[in-house]
C-alpha cells in the first residue's frame, strides 16, 4: 500500500456519523432483487446525502460480477467494486464495498452501497 496517500480522520471539519437504519431496504436491477435487509446501516459523510450500507450477506451474490475498479478515500480507506451484470451497461459497478475500511468507520466492513443512477430501485420503507 503507498504511504504517501493522506489518511484523514473524521471530526468536526468533515464529520461521518453511521448509524442502524430502521427501514427495511429492497435493491432491484433486472426485474431481480439483489439485496434485501432490515440490517442496514446508515453513513453520514459531512454534508453529502446519506448512504445506506446494505451488509453483504443480504445481498445475492451471484447477480454480482467484482470489477477492476478501485477508489480510495481519505476517511474511509479502499473500496472495491461490483457490476450487476442484469442490469447492462448501467449497472456497471454499481456498488462499492470497502473491505479494510479505516478504524473511524470499522462499522461498515462487509457491507454494500448501490450507486441509485445504477440501478432500477431502491425501496425504503418501515
Amino acid at each position: 500500500m503507498s504511504t504517501n496517500r493522506p489518511e484523514l480522520v473524521p471530526g468536526p471539519d468533515h464529520p461521518i456519523t453511521i448509524t442502524p437504519n430502521a427501514g427495511h431496504i429492497v435493491v432491484k436491477v433486472g426485474g431481480k432483487v439483489v439485496a434485501d435487509t432490515r440490517n442496514a446501516l446508515t453513513l453520514q459523510e459531512s454534508t453529502y446525502p446519506a448512504v445506506p450500507y446494505i451488509p453483504m450477506s443480504d445481498v445475492d451474490q451471484s447477480l454480482l460480477e467484482r470489477t477492476a475498479t478501485s477508489t480510495y478515500c481519505p476517511y474511509k480507506g479502499d473500496a472495491s467494486y461490483y457490476s450487476i451484470p442484469s442490469g447492462g451497461d448501467k449497472s456497471v459497478d454499481a456498488l462499492w464495498v470497502y473491505e479494510n475500511p479505516r478504524d473511524a468507520v470499522a462499522q461498515i466492513k462487509d457491507h454494500v452501497a448501490f450507486y441509485p443512477d445504477r440501478i432500477d430501485s431502491i425501496e425504503i420503507t418501515a
